[in-house]
């Protein structure tokens, strides 16, 4: 049986599907993903033409678990790490794609935090 969808959810799901048809990521410049749930926060980096993860961080991560939760500081710290990893793939120009979130908060604390550390968006 499907799980009943609020209008909250909703309407950040076509947002999300709106963006999506103007943003792509490839090899070159992936696209950095974010999602949040109540708990946990996410975030990877896409290549839409291969279809593959590049990289990834989250605060269900073996290195960041039990460490980092899904506040502002938290979010500081999966962008910092999340740049770290791709800098070290050769990666430092990327889309940023919000999934339909609002820019503040921890969205923007994690983008900020990756623009300190070195990425390009």
């Amino acid at each position: 049986m499907k799980k009943a969808v609020s209008k909250r959810e909703l309407g950040r799901l076509k947002r999300k599907l709106r963006t999506r048809e103007k943003l792509s990521g490839n090899a070159e410049k992936p696209r950095l993903c974010v999602f949040k749930s109540a708990k946990h926060l996410y975030a990877q980096l896409v290549d839409d033409s291969a279809g593959k993860t590049l990289a990834s961080c989250s605060s269900v991560d073996k290195q960041l678990k039990g460490k980092v939760k899904a506040t502002l500081e938290g979010a500081k710290e999966i962008g910092k790490v999340l740049a770290e990893r791709a800098l070290s793939k050769g990666i430092k120009k990327v889309v940023f794609d919000r999934s339909g979130f609002r820019y503040h908060g921890q969205l923007k604390a994690l983008a900020d935090s990756a623009r300190e550390t070195g990425l390009q968006f």
